[in-house]
């Protein structure tokens, strides 16, 4: 199946995956102003496009192309990972169900693939985990390689789930918190870090998916 619908908006190739519903849903673009519906993506996986805009359109697993579909957001240059992170990636990715390159899209923005990253707030490693994140998903050691990626990709399954696979939700929560998502009514809160960082991350996911 292929079909295209036109949307007032540069074309992106954007994609999200929520696996635990198998539904790949791509924003992407044939040509400027379409949007491609296909069932045959880059990866092996079904596809559909949802309803451009989640509060418009109340659907819990929506895109907004506002938000998201930017030709700005996308990253001018994505780190490839270590070939022994990328093979933990690959591996902690099956185990948790989570979209590998959404996995390296985190990493990248949050930390550049720096496994000694640490923020001023006190974020650690390369999926730059918080204290308090880290020891709720098990991480003994938030700087290292394997505990950070096990304990930030556990984290991302757990808001997959509690936001019903809406991965822009999840990623604004994994950057502001899930209360803060909440509190905002289940949106991306307005905070201007959260939404500079939910299309960058979908950037880099675009670009770690097509490689």
């Amino acid at each position: 199946m292929r079909a295209t619908r036109r949307f007032g908006c540069a074309a992106a190739c954007l994609a999200v995956w929520p696996v635990w519903a198998q539904i790949y849903v791509g924003i992407g673009a044939d040509a400027p102003g379409t949007v491609v519906l296909s069932n045959y993506p880059s990866q092996a996986t079904p596809t559909l496009l949802l309803p451009r805009d989640t509060a418009q359109q109340g659907n819990a697993l929506g895109v907004s192309p506002a938000l998201v579909a930017s030709r700005s957001a996308r990253p001018q240059e994505s780190r490839a990972p270590s070939p022994p992170v990328a093979a933990l990636i690959t591996s902690v990715a099956h185990e948790f169900s989570v979209a590998e390159a959404l996995i390296k899209a985190v990493i990248a923005v949050e930390s550049g693939f720096e496994p000694t990253a640490r923020s001023a707030k006190g974020a650690m490693g390369l999926m730059q985990l918080m204290p308090e994140t880290a020891r709720r998903f098990g991480a003994r050691d938030a700087f290292a390689v394997e505990d950070n990626i096990r304990a930030g990709t556990a984290y991302l399954r757990w808001l997959l789930d509690y936001f019903a696979g809406d991965v822009q939700l999840a990623l604004a929560a994994y950057n502001a918190g899930e209360s803060a998502v909440v509190r905002a009514g289940r949106r991306v809160p307005d905070i201007a870090e959260t939404r500079a960082y939910v299309p960058k991350v979908l950037s880099h996911w675009a670009h770690y998916r097509d490689q």
